[in-house]
C-alpha cells in the first residue's frame, strides 16, 4: 500500500500486527471483540523529526522496522478500510530485530 498520509515532525505511522494464533482460556474461544490488542506493530512512514533549537533531530525507526508499542498508545486511523495508528516516536517501547 502507497500510504497517503506524511506523519509531521517525530510522529510515526504504525499498523499492528495481528497473530494467527486463536486466543482460548479453558477450551472456550474468546471473540474478538473482547480480545487484546496487539503489541507488536510495523512502521509504515515516519516524519521528519522533531525541532530541538533550530536543529532537526532525525528519528530512529524507519519504515519496515517492528516495533512494540504499549496497548493504548497513538491515535486510531482508518485509510482505506485498514486501522492505522498515528503516534509520537517516544510512544515506541522498542525495535524487534
Amino acid at each position: 500500500m502507497k500510504t497517503k498520509i506524511k506523519p509531521l515532525a517525530d510522529r510515526v505511522l504504525v499498523k499492528r500486527l495481528e497473530t494467527d494464533a486463536e486466543q482460548k482460556v479453558g477450551g472456550i474461544i474468546i471473540p474478538d471483540t473482547a480480545k487484546e490488542k496487539p503489541q507488536e506493530a510495523e512502521v509504515v512512514a515516519v516524519g521528519h523529526g522533531r525541532l530541538e533549537e533550530g536543529k532537526r533531530i532525525p528519528l530512529e525507526v524507519k519504515k519496515g522496522d517492528k516495533v512494540l508499542i504499549g496497548k493504548y498508545s497513538g491515535t486510531e486511523v482508518k485509510l482505506d478500510g485498514e486501522d492505522y495508528l498515528i503516534m509520537r516516536e517516544d510512544d515506541i517501547l522498542a525495535i524487534v530485530e
